[in-house]
This record gives C-alpha cells, structure tokens and sequence, in this order.
C-alpha cells in the first residue's frame, strides 16, 4: 500500500503569532486518519495571511516534499487578507472549479454566508490542492462532500494511491 504524503497549511495570522491554537489544521489530519487505510505522511505547515508565504509553502509541499495531495484551511472568504485561494490560483497547473462548487453546495445547507466562499481546487506537480474553510465542523462537512472523487483523481493525475475506509467514505472509481 503507498505512503500517502499528505500536506496540512493553516493560513491564519493569530495562529502563526501562536495567538490560539491550530484546530483546523489538526482536523483535516484526524479526518484523513479516519477516511483513509494507508500509511499517512504528513507535512504541516502554519502560515500567517501572506501571498508570497502561502505560495512559498504551496510550492514546497507539492515540487519539493511531493505530496499526493495538499489541503489548505482558512483565507477563502472576501476578506481583504484572505488569499489561500489567491496563492492557490496562482500555483496551479489546473483549476477544478467543481470542488469550490460542491463545497459551497453543501455549506449553503448550513449557512447563508456559504456564498461568500471562494473555496477552489487545482493541480500543481502531480498534487491536488483543495481549499477549505476554517472551522473544523465545515472542514468535515465540506471534506465529507469532496473526498469520493479524491482518489480517482490522484489516480488520475498520476499521484500515490488511495485506499479507504469503506466504514467512513466511500471513494468513486469508474469501472474499468
């Protein structure tokens, strides 16, 4: 089974400054153990709400530690410093605006000010980038809607493959 490296960037100004703690960045990692059978590697950075500083570290963790696949929390609303999905926009080889889509879906059944998120996903050197809120419980319920078509495109962008927990998720592969 391959080793799934998984990268964790948590853009938050109070979190860099160790203001508060990091929980959303501590969730997506909890839910990936929870969603997924192989062994997990994972590269955790926290970032303050700079450009140049979140595509540094978008960079890094997809060209040089190579993860398989890279989730961001925090930055994706209108607010002036937040620019996770600026830094995302700019790295990405490939947009896959559906993910945004589906995740904004789903939190439009939670909150009216779902439509203000600018969530987004992309490729960058064989990595899927998604971009998801900053609240754990939206974490999962956005992760929850997104992740059955996670493997298939790593598999499809030539990335490590995925096995789930078919107690927690299920993935969906077309039949060959």
């Amino acid at each position: 089974m391959d080793t799934i490296q998984i990268g964790v960037v948590t853009t938050s100004d109070r979190a860099y400054q160790g203001i508060y703690e990091d929980i959303s960045g501590k969730a997506i990692m909890e839910t990936m153990k929870e969603y997924l059978k192989n062994p997990l590697e994972f590269h955790y950075r926290c970032v303050p709400d700079e450009l140049h500083v979140i595509e540094e570290a978008l960079l890094d963790l997809s060209r040089d530690k190579k993860c398989d696949l890279l989730v961001t929390t925090g930055g994706t609303g209108p607010a002036e410093r937040d620019v996770t999905v600026d830094a995302t926009l700019a790295i990405c080889d490939k947009i896959l605006p559906g993910f945004g889509e589906q995740m904004r879906a789903v939190s439009l059944q939670y909150v009216p000010t779902a439509i203000l998120s600018r969530q987004t996903a992309g490729i960058c050197c064989k990595t899927l980038i998604i971009n998801l809120p900053g609240k754990p419980k939206s974490i999962r319920e956005c992760l929850d809607a997104v992740f059955p078509a996670v493997p298939y495109c790593l598999d499809l962008i030539g990335a490590g493959y995925m096995e789930v927990n078919e107690a927690v998720i299920t993935a969906f592969r077309p039949k060959s």
